[in-house]
Parts: C-alpha cells; structure tokens; sequence
C-alpha cells in the first residue's frame, strides 16, 4: 500500500513518519500498562522498572523514562548514534504508561487479567512493529543491545540474552513481578513484532525526475 502513494521528496519522508513513531510508542505505553494491571508477570525491563518503583516510591513512568535516559548514556562509550526516535523513546513511552494506568482499573477476575495480559503482549508487538517501522532510530535499550554486538563481536541473541537475564534478576530481587506472562512474552514477542513489521515499516517513496 505504500508503494502506491505519491512519491514525496526524500527530505519530507522523515516528517511523514513523525506521527507513526509517536502513535507506536504511545501504544507501547499503553501495552506495558495492560500488562501491569494484569498481574501476571511482565517483561524483563518492565520487571526493572517495577522493581526501582516500589523502591523509590516513584511512578512506573517515570522510572521508565529515568533508566531509558541512563542506557542512552550508555550509548556514547558505544558509539552509539540517537535518532528523533531514540529521543521520543525516552520520553512518550513513560508518559502513556503513567496515563494509561491511570485510567484502567485493577482487575480482580483472573479471566480479566488473562486478556489484560495477551492484549498487552499483542498490541506490543504491534507497538514495537509501528515504532520500529517509522525508522527514525531504535530505542534506548535496542540500541544498547545492538552496540554492544558491534563493540564485542558477539551474537544479538547472546547479547540480548545476557542483557534481559541481568536485566531480570536485578528485577526480579527489587521486587519486580515475575510469572507466566514473563515466558509468555518472552516466547511470543519476536515472531509477533517479526509479523507485524512487513505490515507498517516505511518504504522510501522513489522520486522520479523529468527528462
């Protein structure tokens, strides 16, 4: 469907793809939420920020910004670039967790959190796919992720593997939630952001000029 749309200057495309960006990493927010309020165990950096936020007394949200600024400090040793998306990351994803949470209720059926839960994992890998697709730079923690693979040598898996386990444990002993949604999200994430992505990732409109 992109490829059918007017071509456009290659210097419009990146405003072209502002409003996507905001709109998957608000939904990114919005997703960590309903995993929240579910329960039933989150991913290993919302485990984190869970877990730094009963500590400090401090909302999910803005933890989640505090750490996402801190890792992108972790960039410049990296030599890791930010992009207009690793900025807004930061940023917009903290804010639509706060107001997310703030508007749902806790749910006390456990057939409630269940779907609270699968929407969440779902409308994420959805989310991540949006953000993803707008190409405007990777979030704070991918990029870290991604940096460390080009200074070490080492394999995404591996890397991202030792990372999340960290990430997790740290977590999971501040008193972050671990539990079937934990697997759940981390069997089910990649394929679904994988199907998402050919769905909403931009094309660059070809520009063709008159002879």
């Amino acid at each position: 469907m992109l490829a059918a749309l007017t071509p456009v200057p290659v210097t419009v495309a990146p405003v072209r793809r502002v409003p996507q960006l905001f709109a998957g990493l608000w939904l990114y927010g919005a997703s960590m939420a309903l995993q929240i309020r579910a329960t039933l165990g989150l991913d290993p950096w919302d485990v984190l920020h869970e877990g730094l936020s009963k500590r400090t007394g401090l909302s999910f949200g803005t933890i989640t910004i505090i750490v996402g600024a801190l890792v992108l400090l972790a960039w410049i040793p990296l030599r890791q670039r930010p992009g207009v998306g690793t900025v807004s990351n930061v940023v917009l994803i903290g804010v639509a967790v706060d107001v997310t949470l703030w508007l749902l209720p806790t749910p006390s059926d456990l057939v409630v959190r269940a779907v609270f839960l699968v929407a969440g994992i779902v409308l994420n890998g959805l989310a991540a796919a949006v953000y993803i697709g707008a190409r405007l730079g990777p979030g704070p923690r991918d990029g870290l992720t991604t940096g460390f693979c080009r200074r070490t040598g080492a394999s995404l898996r591996l890397v991202r593997t030792v990372v999340e386990v960290a990430v997790l444990g740290a977590g999971w002993l501040l008193g972050g939630t671990v539990g079937l949604g934990t697997v759940l999200y981390a069997v089910t994430i990649g394929p679904l952001t994988q199907a998402f992505l050919p769905l909403v990732t931009w094309v660059e409109p070809k520009v063709t000029a008159d002879c």
